[in-house]
């Protein structure tokens, strides 16, 4: 499975700027065929008790139940999916042949609903998607993907299942296939929060120590990336690519000068 060339877009925090044009790639071309994007779909978890959750299914023009598709989950649902204008990108690719054929889930954080209308909700993104452990993939395994393959068919195979994400949800990404590779296999991550807010900062320790996993991962980040409490950002995302590279896997990386 190709890696996207996702639109991505950072704010220099420089006062020389970088200049960042959209891609063709993720303009709308006459003559492509375009899929469709179904929902806001509402989830209630078991994992994350009380939450509450939308996501989307964006299904290609091709798509064939009967030829199920590669899948791409990307973290915080359609706004960071049309952010990266997901859909228009996996229309061009999948119509000139440089991707397959792939369904798209675009899965938002969960957040426990106002108590009352003079309170505000809970969300749970930092607890879901910065931590370590399991929970997070067995999320997507046990309880989101059998409820969406009630409608939609898509590939068993980890090696046409890509997780997608940008800080938090970039590390949520790597961390849910680095805790099951026998169910993904392929990660994007941008400005990816590897630092030290939920433990994601033990991640360049553990990939040097741990038998390599069939993983194939894209790192983006750049110089002017947040640097606060928990750590920076850029130096985090540098120590993890190095970490990858000593470990030998499969990774490919661009860097900026953009901010977060």
């Amino acid at each position: 499975m190709a890696v996207i060339p996702i639109a991505v877009r950072t704010a220099p925090a420089s006062a020389q700027e970088e200049s960042y044009p959209t891609p063709p790639e993720a303009m709308v071309h006459e003559g492509v065929p375009r899929g469709k994007v179904d929902g806001p779909f509402e989830f209630r978890s078991q994992l994350y008790p009380g939450t509450v959750r939308e996501y989307w299914i964006y299904v290609p023009a091709q798509y064939d139940p009967a030829k199920p598709p590669c899948l791409m989950i990307v973290q915080d649902g359609m706004g960071r999916a049309g952010g990266w204008k997901i859909p228009t990108i996996l229309d061009n690719l999948i119509h000139a042949g440089e991707v397959p054929v792939q369904l798209g889930i675009f899965v938002g954080h969960g957040s426990v609903p106002a108590s009352n209308e003079n309170a505000q909700p809970r969300f749970n993104r930092s607890f879901e998607y910065d931590g370590l452990g399991d929970r997070y993939a067995r999320f997507l395994i046990e309880e989101l993907l059998p409820e969406v393959r009630k409608s939609y068919e898509f590939s068993d195979n980890p090696n046409d299942r890509c997780l997608a994400g940008s800080s938090s949800g970039a590390i949520c990404a790597f961390n849910a296939a680095w805790e099951r590779p026998d169910a993904f296999r392929r990660v994007i991550s941008t400005v990816g929060t590897y630092v030290g807010l939920r433990g994601g900062d033990q991640f360049p320790v553990l990939v040097r120590k741990t038998e390599p996993k069939p993983l194939r991962i894209f790192l983006q980040d750049g110089s002017n990336d947040l640097d606060i409490y928990g750590g920076s950002w850029w130096h985090a995302n540098q120590a993890m690519l190095s970490a990858l590279q000593f470990s030998g896997y499969d990774v490919k990386h661009v860097w900026g000068e953009g901010g977060h």
